[in-house]
């Protein structure tokens, strides 16, 4: 899967940057309506960092894999369909 780096606005409940809230895709603002599902890949391995992953719905019904790379603090665009 090819990841594309975004800027992410996200909640920061209980720890920073706790769930997505809106990010820009292709020079536009898109909102997250829901978070449908939220995983975690938690061992850090030379190939995969420490990662929360989020599948977001949009306000307008798209859905998108987002990945907030924790070592890095940046987020990705991981898919949209």
């Amino acid at each position: 899967m090819k990841l594309i780096p975004i800027p992410v606005e996200s909640y920061a409940g209980a720890k920073a940057d706790e769930t997505p809230r809106r990010f820009i895709w292709q020079g536009r603002s898109v909102e997250v309506g829901e978070v449908l599902d939220r995983w975690y890949q938690i061992e850090s391995k030379p190939e995969w960092s420490r990662a929360d992953y989020f599948k977001v719905r949009t306000l307008d019904a798209c859905e998108f894999l987002l990945k907030h790379d924790l070592e890095s603090d940046e987020w990705y665009l991981g898919r949209h369909w």
